[in-house]
């Protein structure tokens, strides 16, 4: 008899790679904040600013030391990124709520530092951070549900800006701002229904697109301002702005009530749609249809999901919400339709939907730091901040690109997003 010996079969373990980019930078911006804003920072007092006197409450200002409020602070972020490094040399990823509480320590720091020797309006920071973010949180919403169902949507800017020069114009007509918000619905509808059509019906690159249709709209609205809204400005390019809506009693809660409880009708639209983008998205039985058809397309249409028809309607749905944050530019904010006003927040918007990983949430609050960003500019020049005007100009740029950059990592976005579908 001939004897069989078996060799033992070895399992190969696959270790998860360690990602050190988030811990990295968040080691970085720790040193930074506790070396430059603390220990090497201003040693004059900052008055932080709760209330006004005219408020129904109001809150006593609070003097800190700008130099050890920071030096504190810069412990705390330190702290924070030992924490990461921990989760990193575990092989465990950086949780969220790490690098939210790390973001907003920084802020604080960074606000601190500057405001040395002035008042910080806490009111003025968070409410105008919200104004200014409100346009690029309708962006980024438009672009989270145009890739949830499968489309790039790159055409997020000529949506704002076709939003804001019909509202601006309807209402201006019309003497009906109601009138021009439904406009704005209707012009960011449209842009994304010509998106939609070319990408899903004749199977055209989505980012060709996308790209084409930014350029479409600037000329179009630059030409009708140049012929038309130059010559007569009063009649067709003079709206107004929405205005302030305070809720009775909520209004009056210091702090809170004037950053959330007494805003326009744009921002409080854009409370809700944050949550209900997010509940339809991943609580009902639509948002599971539009996630199943960009991430496999396929396994959609042999379940009877009519896949273009799905992503036709969605994303021209997904389009009126950009319109409306175009309206937010011009009825919201300045009251007037601007040449190219949009000034980039579509593609603002679009790494917001990176750095959100996909998510309406996660979205909102990366717009939110970019609304803080400018924000942050008129603050710095309030204050008389020794730093060079052009930097201060940056920086709402340099925040997204550092936010995108280092602490997104790799992410991996729906499968089937930017990919025609041709029914076999």
């Amino acid at each position: 008899m001939t004897a069989v010996i078996s060799t033992p079969v070895v399992h190969t373990v696959t270790e998860i790679p360690r990602k050190w980019k988030v811990s990295i930078v968040l080691g970085v911006l720790s040193v930074v904040a506790f070396v430059l804003f603390g220990l090497l920072g201003d040693a004059r007092e900052a008055l932080i600013v709760f209330s006004e006197t005219s408020d129904a409450i109001v809150l006593p200002n609070v003097p800190v030391t700008s130099k050890v409020l920071c030096i504190v602070v810069g412990i705390l972020l330190l702290a924070l990124a030992a924490v990461s490094f921990w989760y990193t040399v575990g092989r465990r990823t950086v949780p969220m709520w790490l690098i939210i509480a790390f973001t907003i320590l920084f802020l604080v720091s960074l606000v601190t530092f500057t405001g040395a020797g002035s008042k910080i309006p806490v009111v003025f920071l968070i409410s105008g951070s919200i104004a200014l973010a409100t346009p690029v949180i309708f962006g980024s919403l438009a672009g989270v549900i145009g890739e949830r169902v499968g489309v790039v949507n790159i055409a997020i800017e000529g949506q704002l800006l076709a939003g804001a020069f019909v509202s601006a114009v309807v209402a201006s007509i019309t003497d009906s701002l109601t009138l021009g918000l439904i406009a704005a619905l209707v012009g960011g509808a449209l842009v994304s229904m010509v998106l939609a059509a070319f990408s899903i019906k004749y199977l055209v690159d989505q980012i060709i697109v996308g790209v084409v249709l930014n350029a479409l709209v600037i000329g179009i609205t630059n030409f009708f301002y140049a012929a038309v809204l130059n010559d007569n400005s009063t009649e067709t390019n003079f709206p107004g702005t929405l205005p302030f809506l305070p809720i009775p009693v909520l209004s009056d809660i210091p702090v809170i009530g004037a950053v959330l409880f007494d805003q326009r009708i744009t921002t409080y639209i854009m409370f809700v749609l944050v949550p209900l983008v997010w509940f339809i998205l991943f609580k009902t039985k639509i948002g599971l249809r539009i996630r199943a058809v960009g991430e496999h397309p396929l396994a959609a249409d042999t379940v009877g999901i009519n896949v273009n028809r799905t992503r036709f309607w969605t994303v021209s749905i997904a389009g009126t919400i950009a319109g409306l944050g175009g309206a937010a530019l011009t009825l919201g904010s300045v009251g007037a339709f601007v040449r190219e006003m949009s000034a980039g927040q579509g593609f603002i918007a679009l790494a917001c939907v990176i750095l959100g990983r996909w998510n309406p949430w996660l979205a909102a609050l990366a717009a939110l730091l970019f609304g803080f960003s400018k924000n942050f500019r008129i603050f710095a020049g309030q204050t008389g901040a020794d730093i060079p005007p052009d930097l201060i100009a940056m920086v709402p740029y340099l925040v997204t690109l550092v936010a995108v950059a280092g602490l997104v990592g790799r992410v991996v976005g729906p499968a089937a997003a930017g990919k025609p579908y041709v029914k076999q």
